[in-house]
């Protein structure tokens, strides 16, 4: 199962992919050139880590407390990465991530924190 995690609510943009015991990181700064280049920054990194965008199972996003412009930059593209893929979007808070620790996030309890990616009508 692979797991990206999506964090650009403080002064970097940070992409972790865990997959199995490996885990690969990449970070930007959380600048407007790179809001605009967001999507291309996710597929490079994954494009390097020879992973598909339909090879994630479960994507983790930052939903904050932190900058809007980033928070609503990565979830957008989380979202639409989930519902191309079927795969599982889950958000967590800026709190729930301990010492930068990425890995520990794969533990999170799926039911508490799922974002559903599509609104009813």
């Amino acid at each position: 199962m692979i797991n990206l995690i999506i964090d650009a609510a403080n002064e970097k943009i940070v992409f972790v992919i865990i997959a199995d015991k490996q885990s690969y990181t990449s970070k930007h700064i959380n600048s407007r050139e790179n809001f605009d280049n967001f999507m291309k920054l996710l597929l490079k990194f994954l494009n390097i880590k020879k992973i598909k965008i339909s090879d994630i199972h479960r994507i983790i996003v930052n939903l904050g407390p932190g900058k809007f412009t980033s928070l609503r930059i990565s979830l957008s593209v989380a979202k639409a990465i989930c519902l191309a893929n079927s795969a599982i979007l889950i958000g967590f808070k800026s709190k729930d991530l301990i010492n930068k620790n990425y890995k520990n996030l794969i533990k999170l309890n799926k039911n508490k924190s799922l974002i559903k990616p599509i609104y009813p009508s």
